[in-house]
């Protein structure tokens, strides 16, 4: 029980430092990956995404697609393919970590190409 949570801790932990260098990467606060409504309004601009995207996200079912499209964007703006987003979204524990603290580069927003 104790080993299981302290396992939970570290990767909360690994997360949010990772979300918190991408932020940097994108010469965006690294704070914001910590208030939930900002820190999503900060993703948008990583990805040259509008505002009221963050609109979508509360509307059951469209918030699904749109939140997949979000992750494949922020894949495309550090320069990843297809295959990423997917590890993006079912292995995050170990994708984010590799655009955060790995080598990969903001290339800019992959929504605005």
């Amino acid at each position: 029980m104790v080993i299981g949570s302290l396992m939970y801790v570290a990767i909360i932990t690994l997360l949010i430092v990772s979300a918190w260098k991408i932020n940097t990467k994108a010469d965006k606060p690294g704070w914001a990956c910590l208030i939930p409504i900002y820190g999503t309004l900060v993703n948008l601009e990583i990805i040259g995404k509008p505002w009221w995207w963050i609109l979508m996200m509360l509307i059951p079912g469209v918030n699904i697609v749109f939140a997949i499209m979000m992750v494949n964007l922020l894949a495309k703006s550090f320069g990843k393919g297809t295959g990423f987003t997917l590890g993006l979204i079912f292995l995050p524990f170990i994708c984010y970590p590799i655009l955060g603290l790995g080598e990969a580069k903001y290339e800019g927003p992959a929504g605005l190409r």
